[in-house]
């Protein structure tokens, strides 16, 4: 290895979510509308899918692919649901809230102030993923959070 070759890619991170999408063509644009992504890159296959494509949030990267059954890669449609939830923590939640929503995401949980201290509220891309998606409005003491908890817990 070259020492001018860096082992992590310059603006990447150590977890990068690698998502697996129904016609990722089309989830490629929907992320572009709803939340602002810039495409980085898109491979695509002798048939027309994507083999791989990358997008930029905010200062992360997304990698997204379509859907591969013969080799055992399916979306969240496919499986009827994911257990994976993706976290945006952006500066202004209602802005990307309003955008989400009008490209077509649904709503799973209302935007609300939580306890926790974040504006916070989830929604599902037509394409099966789930986000949440938050905008840090006040800090809370250890304290006070265990507090919150019990209240809303009980």
């Amino acid at each position: 290895m070259s020492s001018e070759v860096k082992p992590v890619e310059e603006g990447m991170h150590t977890i990068t979510p690698h998502l697996v999408c129904a016609n990722c063509h089309e989830a490629i644009e929907f992320y572009k509308k709803a939340f602002g992504a810039i495409e980085v890159m898109r491979s695509p296959m002798p048939d027309g899918k994507v083999g791989h494509a990358m997008l930029r949030i905010g200062d992360s990267q997304l990698f997204l692919a379509d859907e591969f059954p013969d080799y055992g890669s399916f979306g969240p449609l496919s499986l009827k649901g994911s257990p994976v939830t993706i976290h945006l923590a952006v500066p202004n939640v209602d802005a990307l809230w309003a955008s989400a929503t009008a490209a077509g995401a649904t709503v799973r949980m209302e935007l609300a102030d939580a306890f926790w201290g974040d504006r916070y509220g989830q929604l599902v891309d037509p394409f099966g993923h789930v986000w949440s998606m938050a905008t840090h409005i006040r800090d809370v003491s250890p304290e006070e959070m265990e507090e919150a908890m019990k209240r809303e817990c009980a």
